[in-house]
């Protein structure tokens, strides 16, 4: 009866902190993980096989259906059950009957006796024309999202969430292009996290803030891209793939649609003008989080006890602490916009920074409020994601993407989860002339405005909006954290911020019209657009800095991100790729 104070009961123990584990598994088994003793719940993300996309003009594949779900029960140190990877749906090739895309295989897991399960991708529409083709072979098919239709047909997108669940695991293909000429181009694959655009696949989900340094950053879903067709020019419009995996639409006579990722859900491309195959679908993915279990000591101890662990420095590590972190946050930059042709005047604009965000440090007017804990939890942890560049515009007339957001997730929620906006990228003539809105907008071209800052809006602002081009001139500057992109080439400023110790200037705007310089890695700078026959730039990542008082302990994951103690004794943590932070 030591050890419990003379009360007669089970023998009191000190339970152990436990860290979060993550088990990713990308082909299919009967068992592939095996819990924690003491783990009493899961969470996990079931990814399935997103759909291939249609040939000749075809739609994009649907994004493999995607769903999250938490706090499932389990018993400690057990085996979960079978494991199902969705397989990749077919791409539509040329010739009746294989011309639209294939539905993408069912993902599963079975957990407690139950099976939790993701509808594979519905397959994009292709063409249904040829002899002995099905009618309807132009329709999108159904299943975890929609596939797309093919170009000039009366048919419907596929339908999405074939499932029935909710919330739902996918959304529908888009229906809204036109079916006639001379610019009619097959639609694009319903995303995990969002309908298709037009053309454009839909969108997947990011779970990186809950399950980080998971594959493809964290983001599954994505829907296949829309073809072209006969005749339609290659500035008519983007043929992209949803973020998550999914594949680009073929642009062009000979152009086939681009597969989608393996192992994130997402959907193939649709195949571009005549004679041409669509893009297979990705194959699936599951995922599987023990939860963070803190260090725990339930019951009566009596103090010869206590003092004894005290000693044999087991007694701690589950007690409150309170402290205040300042932060800097800075997503990645947007990539620069190029010219269109070599015979082009139109030089391409500059990337829009990285939203900045930052508390403590930096130009007063900017400071935001530092974030204060009161009695958490020694040892609790934080996720950070450090948002890449946007890509740079290849030449000719291809089209840029945003930088991606950086993150410190305390809880969640504002205002204790501080995001910053991707930079939006840079305007190319043909590929999208305006600038992107961001945390600081990308700049125009081709007599076209610059993309809006501070998209969506924080207080303090964390971004300027892009420069305007006249036609036949150079590309507006990109926003900066501290100033406007000009007309015709000039970047907008970036922001001094001297929070790691050292005196650095972060998220600065891409020049309009340059040579196409990539952004600083990790300062969240844009990059330059083109004004020559040449690719662009891609934009500068963000980083993510943590300062906080002496009295506290930093640990971070992965290695490649760093710790230091400033001379003043502030701990102080520097993200250049995504983790987590441990404070004690």
């Amino acid at each position: 009866m030591a050890g419990n104070g003379g009360i007669i009961g089970p023998p009191n123990t000190v339970n152990a902190l436990v860290p979060e584990v993550i088990t990713t598994v990308t082909s299919s088994t009967p068992s592939a993980v095996t819990v924690q003793p003491g783990t009493k719940t899961v969470d996990t993300i079931i990814v399935a096989g997103g759909g291939g996309g249609g040939n000749d003009g075809g739609g994009g594949g649907g994004a493999g259906g995607t769903r999250q779900i938490n706090d499932i029960a389990v018993s400690g140190g057990s085996a979960l059950g079978a494991v199902v990877i969705g397989a990749a749906g077919a791409a539509g090739t040329p010739g009746a009957p294989t011309a639209p895309g294939r539905q993408g295989g069912n993902s599963s897991i079975v957990i407690g006796g139950t099976t939790y399960t993701s509808t594979g991708g519905g397959g994009g529409g292709g063409d249904g024309t040829n002899p002995g083709g099905p009618s309807d072979a132009g329709a999108g098919q159904p299943g975890g999202s929609g596939g797309g239709r093919r170009i000039a047909v009366p048919f419907p997108a596929g339908t999405g969430n074939a499932g029935g669940f909710t919330p739902p695991e996918g959304f529908p293909g888009a229906a809204q292009t036109p079916i006639g000429g001379p610019n009619y181009l097959g639609s694009g694959g319903g995303g995990s996290s969002a309908a298709s655009t037009n053309t454009i696949g839909g969108a997947g989900t990011d779970f990186s803030p809950n399950f980080p340094g998971i594959p493809n950053s964290g983001v599954y879903g994505g829907g296949g891209g829309g073809g072209d067709g006969p005749g339609t020019p290659p500035d008519s419009g983007p043929r992209a793939g949803g973020t998550g995996g999914g594949g680009a639409g073929g642009r062009g006579p000979g152009s086939n649609g681009v597969a989608g990722t393996a192992n994130t859900g997402g959907g193939g491309g649709g195949g571009g003008q005549v004679g041409t195959s669509g893009g297979a679908g990705g194959s699936g993915i599951v995922i599987v989080k023990e939860p963070f279990r803190s260090k725990s000591a339930s019951g009566v101890w009596d103090m010869n006890t206590v003092y004894d662990l005290v000693k044999e420095g087991e007694w701690g590590g589950f007690n409150v602490q309170s402290y205040s972190l300042n932060y800097l946050v800075v997503a990645g930059g947007g990539g620069g916009g190029t010219r269109y042709s070599a015979s082009g005047a139109e030089d391409g604009g500059g990337g829009g920074a990285g939203g900045y965000r930052a508390s403590g440090f930096g130009p007063s007017p900017l400071q935001g409020s530092a974030l204060s804990f009161s009695n958490v939890v020694q040892g609790s942890s934080y996720v950070v994601t450090v948002g890449a560049g946007g890509s740079g515009a290849p030449f000719p007339g291809g089209s840029s993407t945003d930088g991606t957001n950086s993150i410190f997730n305390v809880c969640g929620a504002a205002p204790l989860k501080i995001e910053s906006e991707g930079g939006g990228d840079g305007g190319t003539h043909g590929g999208g002339h305006s600038g992107n809105p961001g945390g600081s907008g990308g700049g125009g071209t081709a007599g076209s405005s610059g993309g809006t800052g501070n998209t969506p809006p924080t207080t303090p602002p964390q971004g300027n909006p892009g420069g305007t081009a006249p036609a036949g001139a150079n590309g507006g500057g990109g926003g900066g954290a501290t100033g406007s992109g000009g007309n015709c080439g000039p970047a907008g400023a970036g922001a001094p911020n001297d929070i790691t110790g050292s005196a650095l200037t972060y998220a600065v705007g891409g020049t309009g019209g340059a040579c196409g310089a990539a952004g600083t890695t990790n300062r969240g700078n844009g990059a330059d657009g083109r004004g020559n026959n040449n690719p662009a730039g891609n934009g500068g990542s963000g980083v993510v800095v943590i300062r906080g008082p002496s009295a506290v302990t930093f640990a971070v994951a992965p290695g490649s991100n760093s710790t230091s103690t400033h001379p003043g004794g502030d701990k102080i943590a520097t993200f250049t790729v995504s983790g987590t932070l441990t404070v004690s």
